[in-house]
C-alpha cells in the first residue's frame, strides 16, 4: 500500500509571469547590447517612479529620515527618481554579471579599506561583512570571490520556488555557496564556516525573521537583524561593515573599522551593542550616497503595521 502524494499547490499566474520575467533578464537582457539595456531599464526606472506607486511612497519616506524632513518636497522627489536609477541599474547589471569577467569586476572596482578584510582572513580568522541594501552586493559579491574568497550568504525564500532556485543557480554560478533563509541550520552552517575562517557575507538593515534588535538610525527607532553581532559573540569572527555605491560606470565600496565586542554586559546587551554600532556605520554610508540606498521597504518601527509590532 503506498503514501498518497500530498497535494501541492500550483503556482499562480502572477507567480508564473515574475518566474518568466527574470527568466528573461537572464537570457535576453544577459545578451543584449549594453548601451541598448542601459536605456531600457533606465526608462523602465522612470516609468516606476512616475507611477508613484506604494514602493516608490515608501522609499520616499525612508528619505525624508535620512534627510531629515518631515514630508516628501521636491527635493525628496528629485533624489527618489536617482535612487530608482541606481535600483534599476542594480537589477540590470545583476542580469549581465555572469558576463562580466574578470578583468572587468575586479578593475571596475574601487575599494577603501580592503586590508581589513584580507588581513583577517590571510591570518585564519572568520570575517562577517554586513552590508545594506546599496550599490550593487552581488558584484561586491564577486569582487570578493575573485580575490581568492568564496563566501558564504542567505537568500530570502522566494515565490515561486523556481524563481528562488534561479537566483540560487545565478549566486552559485558567481563563486558564493548560499543558504535558505530559514532558522537554525542556515545559523549553524553559517558559524562552521566562521570557524573554519571563511567569509560570510549579509545584507542586514532590514528584519526579515520579526526577532531583530531595535537600534536608533537616522533619529529614530529601526529593527535589524541580530545575526550579524551573535555570530561574531559566538565565533570570534571579526565583524566589518561594509556600504556600496556607484561612481559613474564604477562600483565602489568602503570598509568600515571593524565593530568590537564590549568588554561587559549580558550576551543580549552586547549583541544590542553591536548591532547598533552596525546601524551607525549604515548611517554614514548611506548618507553619503543616500541615492544608492535601495530601499523601498518599511525598516521604522513607527512605519510597520500594529500586527508586526
Amino acid at each position: 500500500m503506498t503514501t498518497p502524494r500530498r497535494a501541492v499547490a500550483p503556482p499562480s499566474l502572477r507567480d508564473e509571469v515574475t518566474d518568466a520575467v527574470y527568466a528573461l533578464g537572464w537570457t535576453v537582457v544577459r545578451k543584449m547590447p549594453e548601451s541598448a539595456a542601459r536605456v531600457v531599464f533606465a526608462a523602465l526606472a522612470d516609468r516606476t517612479w512616475h507611477r508613484h506607486g506604494g514602493g516608490v511612497r515608501q522609499l520616499e519616506k525612508n528619505l525624508c529620515r535620512v534627510l531629515g524632513k518631515d514630508a516628501v518636497d521636491d527635493e525628496v522627489r528629485i533624489l527618489s527618481k536617482k535612487v530608482l536609477r541606481s535600483y534599476f541599474r542594480y537589477w540590470l547589471e545583476v542580469f549581465r554579471l555572469p558576463e562580466y569577467d574578470r578583468a572587468r569586476i575586479l578593475g571596475r572596482m574601487r575599494v577603501t579599506g580592503e586590508k581589513k578584510i584580507f588581513t583577517n582572513l590571510d591570518s585564519g580568522r572568520g570575517v562577517i561583512l554586513a552590508l545594506p541594501h546599496m550599490g550593487n552586493y552581488e558584484h561586491a559579491g564577486a569582487w570578493l570571490v575573485h580575490n581568492g574568497h568564496p563566501f558564504t550568504t542567505v537568500a530570502e525564500r522566494l515565490e515561486p520556488a523556481s524563481l528562488f532556485d534561479r537566483f540560487v543557480e545565478f549566486r552559485e554560478s558567481l563563486g558564493m555557496e548560499v543558504l535558505a533563509h530559514k532558522g537554525a541550520a542556515a545559523y549553524g552552517r553559517m558559524a562552521q564556516r566562521l570557524r573554519a575562517g571563511r567569509p560570510v557575507c549579509l545584507v542586514v538593515d532590514r528584519d526579515l525573521t520579526e526577532t531583530g534588535v531595535d537600534v536608533r538610525f537616522f533619529g529614530a527607532t529601526a529593527r535589524m537583524p541580530a545575526v550579524s553581532a551573535a555570530l561574531a559573540l559566538q565565533t570570534g569572527a571579526a565583524l566589518i561593515p561594509v556600504t556600496l555605491w556607484y561612481e559613474g560606470e564604477y562600483w565602489a565600496a568602503r570598509v568600515h573599522e571593524e565593530i568590537p565586542v564590549p568588554d561587559g554586559g549580558t550576551r543580549q546587551e552586547k549583541i544590542q551593542a553591536m548591532t547598533q554600532d552596525l546601524a551607525r556605520a549604515f548611517e554614514e554610508g548611506i548618507a553619503a550616497h543616500p541615492e544608492d540606498w535601495h530601499m523601498l521597504q518599511k525598516v521604522w518601527v513607527d512605519d510597520l503595521a500594529d500586527g508586526r509590532r
